[in-house]
């Protein structure tokens, strides 16, 4: 992948859509530095990594009044952990995406007289960040039960696991319900699918983040799929991001 300039970097938190209020997001990861050094070695200093740790900050144009813009959103969950989803380039299905949890530490608003009303927000992460693809892309909506594309994320091996976030950004109906599965299988036709991990119903905005536990898992195929339900013509529009680390 060459050089890329970054236009359509895309950022989720929780049940908001942070794209369109952001213009800056970093994400950084880093390994403590623990020293071994013994003698014997020549002078030289001896090291190996320690905890993994990583941060989140983003920056952007103050908007309020919806629950799915960043100010609603941030005042909601401040001082609590929810999902993150940072894709660098698009949101496309298959599109590289980096995901976490993370602690909402930080919330700035406000600025002179004249200027365009910023913000700016920190988190920390807990847990693991893992990179990986985006299974669901957020300008679909869904009325209906399906399964999203079939993404080639490799096996899972000991020691591993395989990561999700899902983001609900809008829900519609009388008493709309979305569950989303992620699968898994030996091909891309998912002739013989198996359900490695489910989301917890959702009924309305918010985010959700998940690991599949157990054996290693040799099956190199992943998507997800969902199941609507409700009264009201229910419907939803989420992205879904899967990565394995």
């Amino acid at each position: 992948m060459p050089a890329q300039v970054l236009t359509d970097t895309r950022l989720f938190a929780a049940g908001a859509d942070l794209t369109g209020a952001s213009n800056k997001v970093e994400l950084s990861s880093e390994v403590e530095v623990k020293e071994r050094t013994v003698f014997g070695t020549g002078g030289w200093k001896l090291v190996q990594g320690g905890l993994r740790s990583s941060n989140l900050s983003a920056e952007g144009f103050w908007e309020a009044g919806d629950p799915g813009l960043v100010d609603d959103a941030t005042w909601a969950t401040i001082g609590g952990v929810v999902p993150w989803t940072v894709a660098p380039l698009q949101a496309a299905v298959g599109s590289l995406a980096y995901l976490t949890q993370a602690l909402r530490t930080d919330y700035t608003l406000g600025g002179a007289v004249g200027d365009l009303a910023p913000w700016q927000a920190g988190a920390s992460g807990t847990g693991v960040t893992a990179r990986g693809q985006i299974a669901h892309p957020p300008g679909t909506a869904r009325s209906s039960n399906g399964s999203g594309t079939a993404l080639q994320l490799g096996p899972v091996p000991d020691g591993t696991r395989l990561y999700a976030t899902l983001h609900v950004l809008s829900a519609a109906g009388t008493t709309p319900s979305l569950t989303v599965r992620i699968e898994s299988a030996a091909d891309a036709a998912f002739t013989t699918p198996t359900t490695r991990a489910t989301f917890t119903a959702a009924t309305g905005l918010g985010g959700q983040a998940l690991a599949t536990t157990g054996p290693p898992v040799t099956d190199t195929w992943w998507r997800i799929a969902w199941t609507v339900a409700g009264t009201g013509s229910p419907s939803f529009a989420f992205v879904a991001a899967l990565g394995i680390q």
